[in-house]
């Protein structure tokens, strides 16, 4: 039905189950992020709304968390107001930096028992990332997305903050944008070695989002079988790009919640 799309690589089940709690699961329940420990240090330049400078000279990104639609302006005061100034505990599996020498981190300022991604996430400043396979982290940021949303704060307070399956010129207008977008899959087909969840009837122009085979184990493992999600009502995360209409590649189970349980 549709041409092929590109490659993917397999994740933890456990994703899934963290996204899935995000109407359910109070702010407060939610035990945040358990990891090594990879420093600590003073926070004396916010960089933009997802990274910081440190008084040693580091530069600190702060993983788990994408910045959606929200206003840089907007998110970056939002970052200083939390943790500009401020002693913080970097916490990871890695302190490698990236190729723009940012370390990754989730950040906890001193004397808080929740991270800096929770609190911006509930805010309603930042967007639950999908590429945390501790549980507890996923489950802390999905649960402060939760609360933020309900409560319609930062990005919810827009009523197109989720973008509608049924309108792909809105979709369309966030290419490259990690976008949260919600509807009913109409019907699920495979071409090759691709899955696609239609959303729509005219591949050229209606949103799918897409599975390859080789990841299509985790998402079984994870009661999220592409033919199981054929019209039910999801929500899907992640960067839209365009192949005919526009698109979502699911890479990882915790990009789809099941809605309406």
């Amino acid at each position: 039905m549709i041409p092929p799309a590109s490659r993917g690589s397999a994740s933890l089940p456990a994703c899934a189950a963290s996204l899935l709690v995000l109407a359910s699961m109070g702010w407060a329940d939610a035990a945040d992020c358990a990891l090594e420990p990879q420093g600590e240090g003073r926070v004396v330049a916010v960089v933009d709304a997802r990274s910081f400078r440190l008084e040693d000279g580091r530069e600190v990104r702060l993983a788990g968390i994408e910045r959606g639609g929200t206003d840089g302006a907007s998110g970056r005061a939002a970052l200083s107001a939390i943790a500009g100034g401020r002693e913080v505990t970097l916490h990871g599996d890695d302190d490698t930096p990236d190729r723009y020498g940012r370390q990754g981190a989730f950040v906890f300022v001193a004397g808080s028992e929740h991270s800096v991604q929770s609190e911006l996430l509930r805010r309603g400043e930042a967007l639950a990332a999908v590429d945390i396979s501790e549980k507890n982290c996923a489950a802390a940021l999905a649960a402060a997305e939760g609360a933020a949303r309900d409560a319609k704060l930062g990005i919810w307070a827009d009523r197109t903050a989720i973008k509608n399956a049924e309108s792909p010129g809105d979709i369309l207008a966030a290419i490259g944008q990690f976008t949260v977008i919600e509807g009913r899959v109409l019907s699920v087909r495979q071409t090759g070695a691709i899955t696609y969840l239609n959303f729509g009837r005219n591949w050229t122009r209606d949103f799918a989002a897409t599975i390859s085979r080789r990841i299509i184990p985790a998402f079984e493992g994870a009661n999220l079988g592409p033919k199981s999600l054929e019209n039910r009502r999801i929500r899907v995360r992640g960067v839209v790009s365009s192949r005919g209409g526009p698109r979502i590649e699911l890479l990882r189970v915790g990009q789809i919640e099941v809605l309406g349980k």
